[in-house]
């Protein structure tokens, strides 16, 4: 194997346009419009023709499910993307989750038992949802389900997940790429970081 010479790489310039689309990607993927619309009037670098329409319906959704207001996420998909909840039972899950806990946190406990018994039991008919739904349910148990095992499901970070990967299904059922090209790098730079640590063992062993 030959050696790595980091010197190698010194001289090695970074594309200034590259880095803008970068730049521009993550803000298009994480629907950042008026940010992203700013950084193109102050860098000049152009904005593919199909993200702009798409942005605009995207952008809603995205806020709708991170704040918790899962129906209209819901809904809205529906309209933009015909079939991703039906395709996609795990988004589809989760994002009836974030309503189910929504109810939990208002106090709306009869509201939210009857919402799980008609809208969430039937995944129960699939093993894999068996121990989620049994994690929600356990947080109807509970006078204050925030100090709860199952804490985590009311958490920012969980209706943050739960977003994201409703964003990714639908630029993935748009054909579009479900990662901003910053995350495939970072992707990329972590599986080069691995494989290089695993080599140098490799040769501290032999040694």
């Amino acid at each position: 194997m030959m050696d790595l010479d980091p010197r190698q790489y010194e001289h090695v310039a970074i594309n200034d346009n590259d880095a803008r689309s970068v730049v521009l990607s993550y803000l298009v993927h994480n629907c950042f419009k008026e940010t992203a619309e700013s950084f193109i009037a102050s860098s000049g670098v152009k904005l593919p023709g199909d993200y702009p329409v798409d942005m605009d319906k995207r952008k809603p959704i995205f806020h709708f499910a991170l704040e918790g207001n899962a129906l209209k996420a819901i809904e809205l998909t529906e309209q933009l993307a015909p079939n991703l909840l039906e395709e996609n039972m795990d988004l589809h899950f989760d994002l009836l989750s974030l309503h189910f806990v929504e109810l939990v946190c208002s106090r709306k406990c009869t509201e939210a038992l009857e919402f799980a018994q008609t809208k969430l039991t039937p995944f129960g008919r699939v093993h894999k949802y068996v121990e989620k739904l049994e994690d929600f349910m356990a947080l109807l148990a509970y006078e204050e389900p925030e100090n709860s095992p199952m804490f985590h499901l009311l958490s920012s970070e969980y209706r943050q997940h739960v977003a994201d990967c409703l964003n990714r299904a639908i630029l993935e059922h748009a054909n579009m790429p479900s990662y901003s090209a910053l995350e495939r790098l970072l992707q990329q730079t972590t599986v080069v970081r691995q494989c290089l640590h695993q080599e140098f063992n490799k040769f501290a062993v032999l040694e």
